[in-house]
């Protein structure tokens, strides 16, 4: 479910507020090869399945920025922010890839803000992000995120 905002002050309001999970997303082989290429990122327990299969991971795996990278599209889902003239991306205070992200799995985001504080010409929100595997208990990633919105 998205939840809507319009403005500065209704961002505010979110400070502390759990936005919930993003729907699942499959994590194909030709997704992670498209990301091999774009990054020049060719490592084998990415791109081939056959010596894959025989490696640490019984298979290939995502790249853990790919995995990053997909809480953007994530993120869209849960949060839609109205009557601000300009959003960035900030930065990271902290990202960890605890678990690997097989092909073929199935991945979310769950996220939840930290808190929303003002900065000259507008506000900076402070964002957990979990990004949950299908049937693990331990998540592909988590990552502090700092988001920037301008009046």
């Amino acid at each position: 479910m998205t939840t809507t905002v319009h403005g500065l002050d209704e961002i505010k309001a979110l400070a502390g507020k759990d936005l919930g999970r993003s729907a699942w997303l499959e994590v194909t082989q030709e997704r992670v090869n498209t990301f091999a290429d774009a990054t020049d990122d060719h490592q084998w327990i990415h791109v081939d399945p056959v010596r894959a299969k025989d490696g640490p991971f019984g298979g290939t795996i995502a790249h853990g920025y790919l995995t990053l990278s997909l809480v953007i599209p994530f993120f869209t889902e849960l949060l839609d922010i109205q009557g601000v003239s300009m959003s960035i991306n900030y930065g990271l205070e902290k990202v960890r890839f605890p678990s690997p992200v097989k092909v073929g799995s199935k991945i979310r985001l769950a996220a939840s803000v930290v808190s929303v504080e003002d900065v000259p010409g507008g506000v900076q929100m402070l964002l957990d992000f979990t990004v949950e595997i299908e049937g693990s208990a331990k998540p592909a990633c988590v990552a502090r995120v700092i988001y920037r919105h301008y009046a």
